[in-house]
C-alpha cells in the first residue's frame, strides 16, 4: 500500500463508482434543460396499472394493455406510443451503459447482448407486476369505478416479480446468468438510481409548493419550507443516527466473530465491515487495509449478496404490518437503511417498503392521507448514504491499526489520499443533485412570486423524469440482476462454515434489534406531510 502513487482523479474513467455518477449527473443535466424549455428526457417509458378489459363507465388511474405504457414527459413526446416510447429508451440508455461499459473494459458484444435481454425482460415484469391484480389498491379501484379484488402491492410488485425471475435464472438457468452475468451489475445500477434520488430529494419541496399552490400561492410557499426542513432535519437525523449505530455496529460483530466463533483478526475484520458499513465495498475494502486473503473478501461478499436478498424479501413486510408500521415510516425506513448491507438491496428494500407503506396509510384512511412517493425510501438511503461514508475513514483507520499496531511493519507509511480512493463517489452526484434542486427552490422558487413560480414548474418536469421513471427503471434493473447474480447454493459450501452463522447471529440477533432502537431514538415522531386532496402530476 505504501508503494501505490496515484493521482486524485484516478479511476474516474473506468471504475463501477464514477461511471455511476456520470451517468447519473448526464441525465440530471439533460433534465435540468426544461427550465430553458427544452425536453431531453421526456421520451422515457413508464407503466400504469391495468386490465384485460375495462368494464363501461370505468377509467380513472387502470388502463388496457395496450396503453400500459406511456413517454413519462408531456408534448410531442405522447406521439411515441408505448412500443416507441420503449424502443426509444432502449436506445438512449444502450448507447450510454455501453459507454461506461467500453470505459470500463468490459466485453462490449456480451455487455450489449446481455443488457438487451435484462433491458426487456425488466419491462416486461414492469408490465405484469402493473396488472391492478397485484399493484392496484383499493383506492384505484374506487376512483377507476372498479370493484375486484387485488394483492394491493403497489408497485412494490414489480419489484418483487423482477426479483423473482433473475433468482430463477440465477438458480435454474445458469448458463444464462453466466452469459448475463457481464450486464447484471447491480450496484452500478442502484448506485445510478440514488444519483437520481438526489433529484428526488431536492425535488421534494418544488413539488410541495407547487402542489400547495393548488391551495393557495402563500400556503403553498409553506408546504415547501416545511417539506426543506422535513429533508434537512432527515439528513441530520439521519447523520446522528449511523455514527450512533456504526460505533456499536462494528466492535460488536467483532467481538461475536472473534469470540464466539474463534475465527482470525483480518477475517473477523472483514465480517465486521461487511456486516456493519456496507457489505461488499466494505469488505474488499477492509480485505485491502488490513491485507487479509483474497478468497476471504470474496467469500464474505457472497454472503453479503445472499443475505441481502433475504433482508430485501422479508423486512419490507415485517415493518409495514408487524413493528414499526404505518405509525412511525421514518424509522421503518433509517431501520431498512441500517440493517441491509448493500447499497443494491438497501435502495430496493426502501423503495419496496416505501411503496408497501404508502399503499397501506391510503389504503387503511380511505384516501384520506397520502404520502408524498419518495421520501421512506430516501429515509432508507440516507443512513445508507452516511454509512457508506464511513468505508474510506475505516478502511484508512484499521490499516493505520494492522501496520502500527498489529504487523508493526515498520517504515510502512499510508498516504492520508487513501480516504478519497475508498470514498464511494457516487455519493458526489447524490448531493450535487440534491443541491442543485434545493438551490433552485430556494432562489427563484422561494418567495412564491409569479415568476418564480414559472421557473418551478419548468424545473419539475425534467425532474419528473429522472427521479420518476429513470430512478425506477434503474431500480428494476437492480432487482433483476441482484436475483441473477444470487446463488444460493453458496451458501451450502464448505469453506463459509462458521462465516455463514456468525452472518445469521449477527443480523438476526444484533444489527437488526440495534438498528430498530437507534432508528426510533433519532426519527421517533419525525412525519411525513399528507398530500392527501392536493396531489399533482
Amino acid at each position: 500500500m505504501a508503494k501505490q502513487h496515484r493521482a486524485w482523479y484516478s479511476g474516474m474513467a473506468t471504475t463501477e463508482d464514477w461511471w455511476a455518477v456520470w451517468l447519473g449527473l448526464s441525465f440530471f443535466g439533460l433534465g435540468l434543460l426544461t427550465i430553458m424549455g427544452v425536453d431531453l428526457v421526456g421520451w422515457v417509458a413508464y407503466p400504469k396499472q391495468w386490465i384485460l378489459s375495462m368494464p363501461e363507465g370505468a377509467g380513472g388511474k387502470i388502463t388496457t394493455p395496450g396503453h400500459a405504457f406511456y413517454a413519462y414527459g408531456k408534448g410531442g413526446y405522447k406521439a411515441l406510443g408505448p412500443i416507441g416510447s420503449i424502443l426509444v429508451t432502449y436506445l438512449v440508455f444502450t448507447l450510454a451503459t455501453s459507454i461506461g461499459a467500453y470505459f470500463q473494459k468490459w466485453d462490449m458484444k456480451k455487455f450489449i447482448g446481455g443488457w438487451t435481454v435484462i433491458f426487456f425482460l425488466t419491462y416486461f415484469t414492469w408490465f405484469i407486476g402493473h396488472h391492478a391484480f397485484f399493484a392496484a389498491s383499493a383506492v384505484d379501484l374506487k376512483k377507476s369505478h372498479l370493484d375486484f379484488f387485488t394483492l394491493q402491492l403497489g408497485g412494490g410488485a414489480s419489484f418483487i416479480l423482477a426479483l423473482l425471475v433473475g433468482l430463477i435464472i440465477g438458480n435454474f438457468f445458469k448458463p444464462l446468468a453466466r452469459y448475463l452475468s457481464t450486464a447484471a451489475k447491480p450496484e452500478w445500477y442502484i448506485k445510478t438510481a440514488i444519483v437520481f434520488l438526489g433529484v428526488k430529494v431536492g425535488y421534494l419541496p418544488i413539488k410541495a409548493v407547487l402542489t400547495g399552490s393548488k391551495i393557495g400561492g402563500a400556503g403553498g410557499t409553506e408546504i415547501g419550507q416545511q417539506m426543506a426542513h422535513f429533508t434537512f432535519e432527515l439528513f441530520i437525523a439521519g447523520a446522528a443516527a449511523t455514527v450512533v449505530a456504526y460505533l456499536i455496529f462494528w466492535p460488536g460483530i467483532y467481538i461475536i466473530a472473534r469470540r464466539l466463533f474463534k475465527l482470525p483478526r483480518k477475517t473477523a475484520a472483514v465480517l465486521g465491515s461487511a456486516i456493519s458499513i456496507c457489505g461488499v465495498s466494505a469488505a474488499v475494502a477492509t480485505g485491502g487495509a488490513v491485507r487479509a486473503k483474497p478468497v476471504v473478501s470474496i467469500m464474505v461478499s457472497a454472503l453479503v449478496v445472499v443475505y441481502a436478498v433475504i433482508e430485501l424479501v422479508v423486512l419490507p413486510g415485517v415493518f409495514t404490518h408487524v413493528w414499526p408500521g404505518t405509525s412511525d415510516p421514518i424509522v421503518a425506513g433509517s431501520a431498512m437503511g441500517m440493517a441491509v448491507k448493500t447499497d443494491g438491496a438497501d435502495a430496493a428494500a426502501g423503495e419496496l417498503l416505501d411503496e408497501f407503506m404508502r399503499t397501506k396509510v391510503e389504503q387503511d384512511s380511505g384516501g384520506k392521507i397520502v404520502w408524498m412517493e419518495g421520501v421512506i425510501t430516501t429515509s432508507a438511503v440516507m443512513t445508507k448514504i452516511w454509512i457508506d461514508m464511513f468505508i474510506g475513514l475505516w478502511a484508512f483507520v484499521l490499516a493505520m491499526v494492522w501496520v502500527y499496531k498489529i504487523e508493526k511493519h515498520e517504515g510502512d507509511r499510508i498516504p492520508f489520499s487513501e480516504v478519497w480512493f475508498r470514498f464511494p463517489k457516487f455519493v458526489l452526484g447524490y448531493f450535487i443533485a440534491w443541491f442543485v434542486y434545493l438551490g433552485i427552490f430556494f432562489g427563484p422558487g422561494h418567495s412564491g412570486a409569479p415568476e418564480g413560480m414559472a421557473v418551478l414548474k419548468a424545473a419539475k418536469s425534467g425532474a419528473k423524469s429522472v427521479e420518476g421513471a429513470m430512478r425506477k427503471l434503474f431500480f428494476m434493473l437492480t432487482f433483476m440482476s441482484l436475483g441473477i447474480i444470487t446463488d444460493f447454493k453458496k451458501l451450502a459450501e464448505a469453506q463459509f462454515g462458521k462465516m455463514v452463522w456468525v452472518y445469521f447471529v449477527a443480523l438476526t440477533f444484533f444489527i437488526i434489534p440495534v438498528a430498530v432502537i437507534v432508528a426510533y431514538l433519532f426519527h421517533h415522531g419525525m412525519e411525513i406531510p399528507n398530500m392527501a386532496g392536493v396531489m399533482i402530476n
